[in-house]
C-alpha cells in the first residue's frame, strides 16, 4: 500500500529556520520527503557556476547534519527534471501536497514553475506557495509596498519542532534514476577554494553574530572600500542569494542589536540596504524580462559593436586599468568584491569599452558567489545607465582608484605584476619615467598592458551617448511606464 507524504521542495531556501513551507509541512502531520533537485538545464547554464553548486551543497550538508540525530536520513539530494521525478514518485507514494517557497528567479525558473503547476493541477494536487523577504507576486503596482514589507519583516519567526517531523527517503529504484552523486562528487576542498566563503545556515548565522558584535561599526566608513570591505561588510550576501539565512531573520537580529547598543544608528545604512535589496527583487519579479531585454526598451536603439579582444581582456583583467584588472582578478579567485566595484566593473564594460550588457551580466554572475538574478539583472542595467529611471553614472577608473585604494594596497594584492612599482605610478603605470621603470625592471606592455582605451575621451563619449539617449521620445515614455509601475509611496521609512 502506497504511504502518503507531503514533499517539500527546496530551493533558494536551504535551510531549518524561518523556513515557512517546512514549518508548514511539519505542523500538517503527514511524512514528508524533503527534496533538493540539480537540474541539469541551470547545471549548463553560463550564468550559474561550480562555486554556486558547490555553496549550495555545503549548504545542503549542514541542513542534513543539524537534523541527523532527529532523523538520520532527511534531505534527499537528486538530480534531473523535477516533472519527472514527481511523476515516479507517484508510482511509490500518494502525494498529499507539494510545499515550496516562491522562487524569484530567471525566466527558465519561472517557466519551469508554470508547467510544475499545470503538471500538479492535471494530478488535483495541491501547491502551497509560500512567498519570502516581503516579495509580493502578481501585484503590478507598489501601493503599501513599504507598509507590507515592514509588517513581513516584523512579524514573528515561527519555531518548528523538528522532532515532530517525519521524514522519509526516495526508494532505491528512484535513487538510481535520479543519481546525483556523479555531480556532487566533484566538489572536492582544494587550496583554491579555501578563498570561497562556505555554505551552511550556521556559518550564516555565526557571519551574521561577528558582524552585530562590531564589525557593523565601520560599515558605513569602509563599504566603498575594494580591501577594508571584505571585513567591515556583512559577508552576508551569498547566504541570503541562495537561503542559507532567511533576510527576515537578519533584519530582526540587526533591530534587536540596533536598541541594545549605543551606537546602533550605524546600522541604519544596513537596514537600508535590506529594504533596498527586496526593491530590486521585487521589480525583477515583476519583470523578469530584464534578464535579456532592457527594462526600458528605448535602449534597444543602443548600437553596439562587439570588440572580442575588449571583451577578452576585461574578463582576463588585463584592461591596463590597474583597479579594474585587480577587481577582476579577485573575483575570479574569491567570488567577492564590494558593491561600487561591482558597480565599476559594469561601467567600463559598458560604457567606456561600449560592450553588451548582457555580456557582462552572464560573466559576472557566474562569477559572483552571491549570484541573485532578482539583485543581478537590474543592478546590470542600472549601473548601464539604460533604464531611463536612473541618473547616468559613468565610473572613473583612476578616481575610484584613488579615492578608494589610494595607496594601491588591494591593487597589489591582485595584481603581483605591480608589486614594484612606487605608489605613486601605482595607479597610472603607464606615466612611470623610463628610468624608473629600467630601474625596478619593469617593462609596460610586457609585464603589464597599456591602457586598453583612453578613459578621459571613452568618459565623455560615454555621456554624450547616455544623456543623449535620454532624450529619445521612446525612452521617455517608457520612463514614465517604469516609474508608474514601480515607483514607491514610501509612507514608512528603515528608522521604524
Amino acid at each position: 500500500m502506497k504511504e502518503t507524504i507531503n514533499i517539500v521542495w527546496l530551493k533558494r531556501d536551504v535551510r531549518l529556520h524561518d523556513h515557512l513551507p517546512l514549518h508548514k509541512a511539519v505542523l500538517e502531520g503527514s511524512p514528508i520527503l524533503l527534496v533538493y533537485c540539480f537540474e541539469t538545464p541551470l547545471i549548463r547554464m553560463p550564468l550559474y557556476s561550480q562555486r554556486h553548486w558547490k555553496f549550495v551543497i555545503e549548504g545542503l550538508r549542514d541542513m542534513h547534519l543539524q537534523l541527523r540525530s532527529l532523523h538520520p536520513q532527511n534531505v534527499q539530494v537528486i538530480q534531473g527534471d523535477f516533472i519527472d521525478f514527481l511523476k515516479a514518485c507517484q508510482e511509490h507514494f500518494i502525494i498529499k501536497g507539494l510545499y515550496s517557497s516562491q522562487e524569484s528567479g530567471i525566466q527558465w525558473t519561472f517557466d519551469r514553475d508554470k508547467s510544475v503547476k499545470k503538471f500538479l493541477k492535471t494530478k488535483q494536487i495541491p501547491w502551497r506557495e509560500y512567498s519570502t523577504e516581503g516579495i509580493r507576486r502578481a501585484v503590478f503596482n507598489r501601493k503599501d509596498w513599504f507598509n507590507n514589507w515592514f509588517e513581513y519583516m516584523h512579524a514573528p519567526i515561527p519555531i518548528t519542532d523538528y522532532k515532530k517531523a517525519s521524514f522519509v527517503s526516495i526508494p532505491n529504484e528512484l535513487k538510481v534514476a535520479f543519481d546525483a552523486t556523479s555531480f556532487t562528487k566533484q566538489f572536492i576542498s582544494s587550496k583554491q577554494e579555501l578563498l570561497f566563503q562556505k555554505g551552511g545556515e550556521r556559518l550564516g548565522l555565526k557571519i551574521l553574530k561577528s558582524f552585530l558584535d562590531g564589525r557593523y561599526e565601520r560599515y558605513r566608513y569602509h563599504i566603498s572600500k575594494p580591501l577594508e570591505s571584505r571585513k567591515s561588510c556583512s559577508r552576508l550576501s551569498p547566504y541570503l542569494a541562495w537561503g542559507h539565512i532567511s533576510l527576515r531573520k537578519i533584519y530582526q537580529e540587526t533591530k534587536a542589536t540596533q536598541k541594545k547598543r549605543a551606537n546602533g544608528k550605524l546600522l541604519y545604512g544596513f537596514i537600508d540596504r535590506l529594504v533596498w535589496r527586496s526593491h530590486f527583487i521585487q521589480k525583477f519579479e515583476d519583470e523578469v524580462t530584464m534578464e535579456s531585454q532592457p527594462l526600458n526598451q528605448g535602449y534597444n536603439s543602443l548600437k553596439i559593436t562587439s570588440n572580442e579582444s575588449y571583451i577578452k581582456r576585461w574578463k582576463e583583467g588585463q584592461t591596463g586599468y590597474p583597479l579594474v584588472d585587480a577587481c577582476m582578478r579577485c573575483l575570479i579567485q574569491t567570488g567577492y568584491i564590494n558593491f561600487r566595484m561591482r558597480a565599476m566593473l559594469v561601467s567600463f564594460f559598458t560604457q567606456h569599452l561600449l560592450q553588451d550588457w548582457r555580456i557582462a551580466a552572464e560573466h559576472l554572475g557566474a562569477l559572483f558567489l552571491d549570484f541573485e538574478p532578482g539583485i543581478h539583472f537590474p543592478q546590470i542595467q542600472m549601473q548601464a545607465s539604460i533604464t531611463g529611471i536612473n541618473t547616468v553614472r559613468i565610473y572613473n577608473p583612476l578616481k575610484q582608484s584613488l579615492e578608494h585604494d589610494e595607496k594601491g594596497i588591494f591593487i597589489k594584492k591582485w595584481v603581483p605584476e605591480l608589486q614594484l612599482i612606487p605608489k605613486e605610478y601605482i595607479h597610472t603605470p603607464w606615466t612611470i619615467p623610463p628610468l624608473e621603470a629600467l630601474r625596478i625592471g619593469f617593462e609596460l606592455g610586457n609585464h603589464y598592458p597599456n591602457p586598453i582605451v583612453d578613459s578621459v575621451k571613452t568618459g565623455k563619449r560615454a555621456r554624450d551617448i547616455f544623456w543623449s539617449l535620454r532624450k529619445d521620445p521612446i525612452v521617455k515614455q517608457e520612463t514614465k511606464r517604469i516609474l508608474k509601475i514601480h515607483a514607491i509611496p514610501r509612507k514608512k521609512t528603515s528608522r521604524t
